[in-house]
């Protein structure tokens, strides 16, 4: 079962609190078919344990990679998943849609 917005968000502030090093994923903008609503969260920490989604599949995988890169410089960065090109597939978006995923890191 997926944890709620709010639980992911006091999840990363008694994670912070914890002294783990963590990034938040947010969904920013969907289209088309979309594993999850705008507004959906995932959080992760230094050793890519983590807490929500924002897709599922690869993407998810691949959200949880960057988002470590986040933490480590600090840089905040946009992510987009779609099918717009041969690794839809690969990426998990084979339904359709494409999504945009904000990652920043919590200090």
């Amino acid at each position: 079962m997926l944890s709620t917005d709010t639980d992911i968000l006091a999840a990363a502030a008694s994670w912070r609190r914890a002294g783990r090093a963590v990034a938040l994923a947010t969904v920013i903008e969907t289209w088309g078919s979309a594993p999850r609503p705008v507004g959906s969260h995932l959080l992760v920490d230094r050793e890519g344990d983590f807490l929500g989604s924002v897709s599922g599949g690869c993407v998810e995988g691949a959200v949880i990679t960057e988002a470590i890169e986040v933490i480590e410089s600090g840089a905040p960065r946009v992510l987009e998943f779609g099918v717009a090109d041969e690794t839809a597939w690969r990426a998990g978006l084979s339904c359709g849609g494409r999504i945009r995923v904000f990652v920043e890191r919590v200090d």
